[in-house]
């Protein structure tokens, strides 16, 4: 009797939502395939999972193949990240891939050994410049902009409070110096187009507030933010209905209203007076100040160039960021046709200082699905003298890489501001797997350095990597991105500097 209502009741609810479907207008699947029609939508709505545990090999998926993404959980983990049985990269048709030259013999190596596995900059960031706080980074390995409003208050703690525990810095991204930012690490502020945090009411940027932001926390470097890889050009709308109390007062913006971003700057409007605005910043605070941007046009970098050739004014360092950059939700053709990759963006960037011999008077620094141990070494080849990792961080505090970032639904609670999906993220746990990975990757990139024979991957050079094409042509990096002789090293002072502070043996 029992199963008869409950077969009667389901038939019943069956016929419902037929009859709902012959009537209705709006889908002409369901009109003439009722019921069944939504066996489609729910296929098409579980499609990425379906990929992603079901259909794509180890190496397919993107924009993380299943082969990082382990290695990411199993180093943040500190369970066993090797593989066994050889490589599943398909080297005899590999177009484009990087392959490190290992040497046979080398000079002085770092201990590999270290358990905080300690790697620190090569430079002195704001040293050439001679600013009051200038200092060498403790680590070259350090956490990318992501603002809280974009993650939940509990990953922001997390990725603070692990990066504190691997003595790595932390940027706050453009949405303000919150409370989850001020869990023990080093900052560098970022300043978007809106001066989130250090704005006044009509939104212009307020020297007087920022000034009260850095001495309020240890913040070590200000990033003017002029373009991300994810969106580069493009301002942000933080709808009404996520500017909470909290939000709103970190932010300096009112509660519950749309909040628009501009695509520019209203503090300078030109290389020129970006300068004056980057030379204010830095009288007035006394730290390092620098830049990021993703790379379209030359002009604007040619232009800085020659203006910082002069000696007067300069930039402390320059955050270049690939277009397959991705933590910032953004418009298709955004991600994916806007502003150059990686590799060819920050070798442009690279080559237009370098040619008036600039290279070793500032900090470069690199993002864009960096976090890899091989991303990173190529990076470092082109003259990379850090890298900002963001996705990595998150995968490390465990994101599945359910690409819901921009939906408000994150499944893990990272990428979210609902109350009960972000209760999801432990931080005190997870801190110390942003940690360990942080750590991890800074250890890998040590390896691999001492594979070829030096003793900091700033010293890997651009003749040590070899891009292949299939099995039958490789060129080397400097071939494929048009390096002159030097470019992407370090100057011999610098060289000399970073080897005896690896080896612990005297510069000669």
């Amino acid at each position: 009797m029992q199963a008869r209502k409950i077969g009667a009741a389901a038939a019943a609810a069956v016929a419902v939502i037929a009859a709902r479907d012959l009537v209705q207008k709006k889908h002409a699947l369901l009109r003439n395939f009722p019921v069944l029609g939504h066996a489609r939508y729910l296929l098409e709505t579980i499609g990425p999972e379906l990929r992603q545990y079901i259909v794509t090999s180890n190496e397919e998926e993107r924009p993380f193949s299943r082969d990082q993404r382990s290695w990411i959980y199993a180093s943040a983990k500190e369970e066993n990240n090797y593989f066994g049985f050889g490589t599943e990269v398909d080297v005899a048709q590999a177009q484009g891939r990087a392959y490190l030259k290992q040497r046979t013999f080398a000079g002085p190596l770092p201990d590999g050994h270290d358990p905080q596995a300690a790697l620190p900059s090569a430079k002195v960031l704001g040293g050439p410049r001679a600013r009051a706080k200038a200092f060498r980074p403790g680590s070259v390995v350090n956490i990318s902009a992501m603002s809280f409003g974009s993650l939940s208050g509990a990953a922001i703690t997390a990725l603070n409070q692990g990066a504190a525990q691997a003595g790595a810095m932390h940027n706050t991204g453009e949405g303000g110096l919150s409370p989850y930012h001020r869990k023990g690490a080093d900052l560098v502020l970022q300043l978007g187009t809106s001066y989130f945090g250090c704005r006044n009411e009509d939104g212009s940027f307020s020297l007087d507030k920022l000034k009260d932001v850095v001495a309020g926390a240890p913040v070590r470097a200000i990033e003017i933010k002029l373009s991300q890889g994810a969106k580069p050009g493009l301002g942000g709308m933080l709808p009404g209905a996520k500017v909470t109390p909290e939000i709103a007062g970190i932010r300096g913006i009112p509660v519950g209203k749309d909040c628009a971003s501009p695509s520019r700057h209203s503090a300078f409007g030109d290389v020129d007076s970006m300068l004056d605005f980057v030379e204010l910043l830095a009288a007035e605070t006394g730290l390092p100040v620098g830049i990021k941007s993703a790379v379209g046009e030359l002009d604007f970098w040619q232009e800085l160039a020659a203006l910082m050739a002069r000696g007067d004014r300069g930039v402390d360092f320059v955050t270049v960021d690939g277009g397959e950059g991705g933590t910032g939700a953004a418009p298709r053709i955004f991600a994916d046709s806007v502003s150059l990759p990686f590799r060819m963006g920050f070798s442009r960037v690279y080559g237009t200082f370098a040619e008036l011999g600039l290279t070793d008077e500032l900090t470069f620094i690199g993002s864009g699905k960096l976090g890899l141990p091989e991303n990173a070494a190529v990076a470092f080849a082109l003259g990379a003298d850090m890298i900002n990792v963001a996705r990595e961080a998150m995968l490390s505090i465990g994101c599945i890489q359910a690409q819901k970032c921009h939906t408000d639904k994150c499944p893990t609670g990272i990428a979210t501001q609902n109350p009960w999906l972000a209760r999801g993220v432990d931080p005190a746990s997870k801190s110390t797997r942003a940690a360990v990975y942080l750590r991890t990757l800074r250890r890998e990139l040590t390896k691999v350095s001492s594979a070829l024979g030096v003793a900091h991957p700033s010293l890997i050079t651009a003749a040590d990597i070899e891009v292949l094409n299939g099995d039958y042509e490789a060129r080397t990096l400097a071939g494929v991105y048009g390096y002159k002789e030097g470019w992407g090293e370090l100057g011999p002072d610098l060289a000399a500097g970073i080897t005896a502070l690896m080896t612990g043996r005297p510069a000669v």
